[in-house]
Formats: C-alpha cells, sequence, structure tokens
C-alpha cells in the first residue's frame, strides 16, 4: 500500500546548516545517530506509517534534504514508506537467538549510508522476542539533524505517560548554582575575594585546557590499549550492546558522597575500564609467561582521555518540540553542544570510592573552564574562513587522539508508551567515529541503561564492559555500606 504522496521536491525554503551540521556533512566526520527502542508488545506498523503521515511535515529536519553543496536544508514532500522498513522475519531462522538476530541486523545497518537524495533517516520495525522485549524499533538519523537532546525531545514529543495517556513525559533539568548558597549570606569582602579567585582559576582553567587541546590536535596521543581504535575504525562495522542498572543506587552514592549522578557515571566508567584492561593485560602476562604475585597488570604512565559532550544551551531542561524549533529559543533544536577532554584514571585501586573521588575532582575542576564553549566557537570560525572542510579536521583531530567518548541523556522518569505501545528501554547510541568504544547513558523509568558502540574487530567482548560497570556500581555501594554511610 502507497501513500497518495508525491515524491516531487517541493523547493518552498533554503535553510542553512548550523556550524555543527556543516562538521558533520564532512566526510571526515560522518556520523549517525541510533536511537533502539524495545516494546513491551508486538508492535503494528500501521500505527507508525499513520503516525509519520500526520507529523513528518510538521518537522522541517525530518522533511528536508541536503542541497547539492551540503550548505543548506531543501524542502521536500516525504513518502513516509520510503523510510520505513519492516523486514519479512522467518521465525525458524531466529530460532531462540531473537537478541543475536537484532544485534546483527542493527550491526548491518552501520555499513549502509543513509540515501542523501532525501531526509537523513529512516526507522526500522523488529517483531522478534528477544529477553526483555516483544519488539525492537531501530530510529536512525544522520548527526547532522540534531543532537541527543534535539532527538529524545522529538521522541518524548511523540510520546506519553503509560499511566496517563493525555500526559507528555518531558523530564525537567536545572543548572547548579555557580555560587556556594553559604557565601551568599557572607559580605561584599568575601564574596568579592571569591569571585576574583574564581576569575582566576578560569582563566587559567581555560588556558591549559585550550593549550592540551591543542596539542592533541597536533601531536598528543592516547597510549594504545587495547581499546584504543585509529582512524579507520569508523569505515568497520559497529555492534551495540546495553546493560540497565539500578538509578536508585546512583542516586544514593550521589547523595553520600556529595555529587552529581555525571560524577557517579564517570567513576563507574573508570573502575570498570580498570578492570577490563587489568584482566586483559593479566592474561597477556599468562600467555607471555610472565609471572607475578602483584594484581595490578596495567602500564604505568597509561594516558587514556575520553570526549564529553556539553549541551550549550542556555536551557538545559527538555521543551515542548514546538518550543524548541521557534526562532531564537533558549532550547532550540540543533546541534548546539561540544565537548571536553577527561583524563581517566585508569588504574587499580582497593578502595572502590576512589574512583568517585577523582571523577569529582576532575568533573569540578572541567566545569570550571570555557573550554567547550570556546572550541564551539573557533569551529564556527574555521568553518567561515576556511571552509568546511577544514573544521571537520579540527573537529576531527582530537577525537582519532582519545581512547573514547562519554555521554550522558536525562530521559523520562516515568514508562512512556508510543500510541497504545510501552517501550521496555531506550538505548541511544552513535556510529562513524573513529573510536573504538562509546558509552552513552540514559536514564528511563527508574533505570539507567548503559548503550555501548563498539568496533568488534577491537573488543571482542564488550559484554564483560558491562559486566565490569555492573560490578563497579556495586562494589561502590558496599563500600559506602561497610562504612555506615547508607
Amino acid at each position: 500500500m502507497k501513500v497518495g504522496i508525491s515524491k516531487e521536491e517541493v523547493e518552498v525554503e533554503e535553510q542553512p546548516l548550523s556550524p555543527m551540521a556543516r562538521v558533520f556533512q564532512s566526510p571526515e566526520v560522518d556520523y549517525c545517530a541510533v536511537t533502539i527502542m524495545g516494546f513491551k508488545t508486538t508492535f503494528c506498523p500501521d500505527v507508525l506509517l499513520d503516525a509519520l503521515r500526520h507529523n513528518v511535515s510538521k518537522h522541517p529536519r525530518f522533511s528536508t534534504k541536503l542541497s547539492e553543496d551540503g550548505a543548506k536544508w531543501i524542502e521536500v514532500q516525504v513518502n513516509v514508506e520510503d523510510h520505513v522498513v519492516i523486514p519479512n522475519i522467518d521465525p525458524e531462522e531466529i530460532g531462540e537467538d531473537g537478541q543475536g538476530f537484532v544485534d546483527d541486523y542493527i550491526s548491518s545497518l552501520t555499513t549502509i549510508p543513509l540515501d542523501r537524495s532525501r531526509p537523513l533517516w529512516d526507522m526500522h520495525i523488529l517483531n522478534v522476542k528477544t529477553s526483555d522485549a516483544e519488539a525492537v524499533g531501530v530510529i536512525r538519523s544522520h548527526h547532522s539533524l540534531g543532537d541527543g537532546m534535539s532527538l529524545i525531545s522529538l521522541m518524548l514529543a511523540c510520546t506519553h505517560k503509560t499511566s496517563d495517556p493525555d500526559n507528555t513525559a518531558i523530564p525537567s533539568l536545572k543548572r547548579r548554582q555557580a555560587v556556594p548558597h553559604g557565601l551568599r549570606k557572607q559580605g561584599w569582602f568575601l564574596r568579592s575575594i571569591f569571585t576574583f579567585s574564581s576569575t582566576m582559576r578560569l582563566i587559567w582553567n581555560t588556558f591549559v585546557d585550550m593549550l592540551l587541546l591543542l596539542a592533541t590536535i597536533l601531536f598528543l596521543e592516547d597510549t594504545k590499549t587495547p581499546l584504543k581504535g585509529g582512524a579507520d575504525v569508523g569505515r568497520n562495522p559497529t555492534r551495540f550492546y546495553r546493560r540497565t542498572i539500578s538509578l536508585d543506587d546512583i542516586k544514593l552514592i550521589k547523595n553520600v558522597m556529595n555529587m552529581t549522578i555525571n560524577d557517579v557515571l564517570l567513576g563507574v566508567t573508570q573502575a570498570a575500564l580498570s578492570r577490563h584492561l587489568n584482566r586483559i593485560y593479566g592474561k597477556k602476562n599468562e600467555e607471555e609467561g610472565v609471572l607475578t604475585s602483584n594484581q595490578n597488570h596495567l602500564p604505568s604512565k597509561l594516558r587514556f582521555r575520553a570526549g564529553c559532550t556539553v549541551n550549550l544551551r542556555s536551557d538545559i531542561g527538555f521543551k515542548p518540540l514546538e518550543d524548541m524549533m521557534a526562532k531564537n529559543s533558549r532550547c532550540r533544536w540543533g546541534n548546539y553542544f561540544s565537548f571536553i577532554v577527561l583524563p581517566l584514571s585508569i588504574s587499580l585501586q582497593t578502595d572502590p570510592l576512589v574512583y568517585l573521588k577523582i571523577s569529582k575532582s576532575t568533573m569540578a575542576r572541567k566545569k570550571h573552564s570555557y573550554h567547550a564553549a570556546l572550541v564551539y566557537f573557533i569551529i564556527k570560525i574555521i568553518l567561515k574562513v576556511f571552509g568546511a572542510k577544514a573544521a571537520a579536521a579540527i573537529f576531527n583531530r582530537p577525537v582519532v587522539n582519545l581512547t573514547t567518548c562519554v555521554s550522558n541523556v536525562i530521559g523520562p522518569m516515568d514508562e512512556i508508551s508510543f500510541r497504545g505501545h510501552p517501550i521496555a528501554y531506550i538505548a541511544p547510541s552513535n556510529y562513524g567515529q573513529s573510536q573504538a568504544l562509546l558509552v552513552h547513558y540514559m536514564s528511563y523509568a527508574g533505570k539507567m541503561i548503559i548503550s555501548l558502540a563498539v568496533d568488534p574487530t577491537v573488543i571482542p567482548d564488550p559484554q564483560k564492559i558491562c559486566d565490569d560497570m555492573e560490578e563497579s556500581l556495586k562494589d561502590m555501594k558496599a563500600a559506602l555500606l561497610e562504612r555506615g554511610l547508607l
């Protein structure tokens, strides 16, 4: 059945791409976002097609294609059936390994480029039963359409709370106060001293961060480890893995340690990757006949860094989709993000809380810097002066020289449904980067979902990283219990 919508282009309006969207159009930075959703019921494709027919034209980025030079968006009429794929699946061929079939299918998508003659997105419906879902949906979109916050906002606009169909599930989020609450009650002299000292540290931190970024662009590369990819990794098939951990446990640790959820997640990431690398190096030493009673097999002076995405919007909370699309919105749609470089402490600690203390200190230091805003500004200037190719090269060089990338997106606190189809999990990720490991976190319905994107030729056992993350969180909670802090 075909929808009665013409495929003929209607060039009503041409809109220029944002600076970061231009960067993502370069062959060196050809990134795609993937959102994997598990549904609690078998999915009816007609429901999705009907929703798209009525709503896709309301969203400019999902009803526009790129101009030939990749500099503007051109509005077109969309045949939604060209963007929805429902493969014929033989249950006997799948057998009991539904998850394996889904993983293979999604991995195969990373080798198939999006069709640039039409809007850069598609959706895939797999009515395959897995261990935690009755069906799986995959949304694939080019990163130039929008960043993680934009895509999650779109998803929230299309869904509703399962328990209250008339209510959407838009989580609120506020920035922390920059000035400590206790200092507000002090006199003007102490506040002036604090402001001056804070400004000096801000300038110094920014200078050091930009100097290190320049070194990373030119020559400073992370230590070659079993998790380090290379320039050609982005061309290889990517596989996606996920694990669900307790959001309540993360919040407990956050409150006791007086830190943020991002601090806890960074601590868990450091602890898990330290475990994983230590096990790999220990096995390598055993195979080479190097015997030692020391349980620490990690090399000394290991340089291991992560790129961490930073939302640059002045209003970081989620807003209704129409507000994000409005002109001069404080929380606008698009790619309004930058990144910072986080040095990870890859070491074997006897006290798991040490990882948390290190992550808290690292994040506090990085927050007190204009690194992210300056990177966005510099890329914007280079784009105007030297063009998209030069801007993409500046953006991509640090990515190649860093080991991994970490991001966290807040999601709905309640279970949501899409037109009567309850969603069991949401796992956002990306592919196309020159890194063998990407780590994405997303909270959803009282859970924290870890989503890994890996190059299987570099990391053949990513499930063990998920195991290490789960065990690291348990160890941190156990350490607090032993000290009577919980």
